[in-house]
Order: structure tokens, then sequence, then C-alpha cells
């Protein structure tokens, strides 16, 4: 196989692999499996299986587990820290005995006790992208950032990141930090992000946006033909893209995107990969499996013609309703 290439990330020097992986599944969220269960010995070895393949760029955050999926990690990593650059995240609130709050907390002092624990958990003295996770709609972005800045002035975050916020809410933390990176949930499935104009801005301000989910939560893989394929804990089966109301609708949009794959001669996955490249974004699937963290990586040499982009975007156009990403507490908290 080839290896990944290496591309900047935002214009303030980080330079990253095409392609990501993102580590959530690799744990879950407590009693709650995200994509089903893992098992611990094939997740680090699929992290092996990227590094050999030049994907050493691994995306984490203290709420999986919580805490345990930057513990994995780390034993994953062991004496090679150096070689990887690993973006974690903070915000959701978790307490001293390791239990989520519920709450986004972006206070100044709450900043500064997540990077120490992330620290410790990821066994590192210095994380390469430090995001907030999701806006704190009662402390002033600005102080969060500024108190985010504090963190790269001691060593300990190399670059800034923000998840899952507006392209105001990003200029004014860019005004008073360098952004490197937004992350957002971006697929064939999820265009909301262009819709509203901040994936242009980000081009303009110079910062990588980084697309989670760019599988459309593992419905553009072609796995899923039916909500029963899921695990009983598998937290999709709260999410209305999988809900009986828009289930059929996406599966029928599932199979003009296979017709498509096929006549190209590649898996969907595949397809919805090379086109979030196409986009311009840095596309982090999860996977716990090696032999589905080969099949992404090989969408990374995947060229589309502007006629197949057109064909694409003709079967699921700008707008299009595929249901809501999350449910109604977590869509609440999207900036």
């Amino acid at each position: 196989m080839e290896q990944l290439k290496k591309v900047a990330l935002g214009t303030q020097g980080l330079n990253v692999p095409q392609i990501g992986l993102g580590c959530m599944g690799m744990t879950g969220l407590g009693e709650m499996h995200m994509y089903g269960p893992a098992e611990e010995k094939e997740a680090i070895a699929t992290i092996h299986r990227s590094f050999e393949l030049g994907g050493n760029f691994l995306d984490t955050a203290d709420l999986y587990g919580p805490l345990e999926n930057e513990r994995l990690i780390a034993r994953a990593v062991g004496a090679q820290r150096s070689q990887y650059i690993i973006a974690t995240k903070f915000g959701w609130e978790i307490d001293d005995a390791g239990q989520m709050t519920w709450q986004i907390n972006g206070r100044p002092d709450y900043v500064h006790k997540s990077v120490e624990r992330s620290l410790k958990n990821l066994n590192t003295d210095y994380i390469d992208l430090y995001y907030l996770h999701r806006l704190d709609k009662s402390t002033p972005i600005e102080e969060t950032v500024g108190a985010m800045a504090e963190l790269v002035k001691e060593g300990k975050v190399r670059y800034l990141g923000l998840s899952e916020m507006s392209a105001e809410t990003v200029q004014k933390a860019h005004a008073v930090h360098p952004i490197t990176a937004l992350q957002t949930e971006y697929s064939l499935f999820e265009r909301t992000v262009e819709a509203r104009g901040i994936m242009k801005a980000m081009t303009d301000m110079g910062i990588g946006l980084v697309a989670y989910s760019p599988l459309g939560r593992g419905f553009l893989s072609g796995h899923i033909r039916s909500i029963d394929d899921l695990p009983a804990d598998d937290f999709r089966r709260n999410i209305p893209r999988f809900q009986p109301q828009y289930f059929g609708k996406n599966l029928e949009l599932l199979h003009a995107i296979e017709a498509l794959a096929k006549e190209k001669a590649i898996t969907p996955s595949q397809l919805a990969l090379a086109w979030a490249l196409h986009k311009g974004t840095l596309p982090i699937p999860g996977t716990k499996r090696r032999a589905y963290l080969e099949q992404n990586i090989a969408a990374a040499p995947v060229v589309l013609t502007d006629t197949e982009m057109k064909s694409l975007e003709g079967i699921v156009p700008l707008g299009i309703d595929t249901g809501d990403r999350y449910d109604e507490f977590s869509m609440g908290l999207l900036d």
C-alpha cells in the first residue's frame, strides 16, 4: 500500500497525513459504546498499522471513555511519542472522580486543569493540537482561548483548535491566538458547515477543516442495512439519521452512491473519503479494526473528476435533509 502523503493543516506550521485516525470508537463512553464494543489488542494494532502507512495523526478527547481513550493511546504510542501527532479535546466537564457532569466548561481554571489531566493520561509533556470540544456559552471565547494560549507559551500545547464553532466565534478566537484547525462533522450526508459559509470563512482565515464522521457515522460504508445491524448499546440508535423516518430515504441515497463507487471499482467508503479530500478537508474516519483502516487509507490516492464530483453532489445536494446528526440535547450544544 502507498504511504500517506503529508499536507499542511491550516497555516500555522502543522503538517499531518492526508487522512487521520479517529480513535473515539476504541473505548466508547462510559457504559455506552459509540460503535459497538471494542477489543483493545486490535485497537492498538490498528494504531500501529496506521503508523506503518504514514498515518501518525491520532484524534482523541478526554470525553472518550471518559479519560480511558487517552490512556489507550499512551499504551499504543509508548516510547515513540515524538513520531506521532496527537490531537485531544477538552470542554465536556469531567469531575475529580472521572465522571461526566454533562456540562460544558471553558473557564480558564478548567482549561489548565484539563490539560494537566490529559498530559498525564497521554503520558506526555506536550499535546500537538488541543481543541475546545464545544463552546461554553457562559464563558466568552476570548477568555477560554486566552487560557489555551498560555498553554502554548508554557510548551504544553503546540497548536490550538476548536470544534463545532460558528465562523463568528472562530474569528473572535483567532484574534486572541492563531487557530490551526476547526473540527466539525462533515460528510456527503452532513454539509451544514458548507451551507452556513463556515467552510469558506475557515479557508479565508487560513484555518484547516478537520472532518470527523466523514462516513456519515458509518452509513456511507454500506455495512448498515437496517437499524438492527447496530448493537443494542450503540449510540447511533438515538441519532435521527438512523430513525425510521430517515433510514429508508438515506438507504436510497446510499444505493446511488454505491453505484458510482462500483463504476470506479472502489468501495462507497473510499468514494466518500475521496470526496472529503477533494473538498479540501482532513478526514479523520474512526475505526478500531486494521481491515477498515487499510481500506480508508487506500482512498487517499483516488482522483475524482469534475464530472464525478458533480454526479456525487447531484445525489446528495447541499441542503438535503438526511436527519439531524445528534439528538435534541446535543444539537443544542452546537454553536
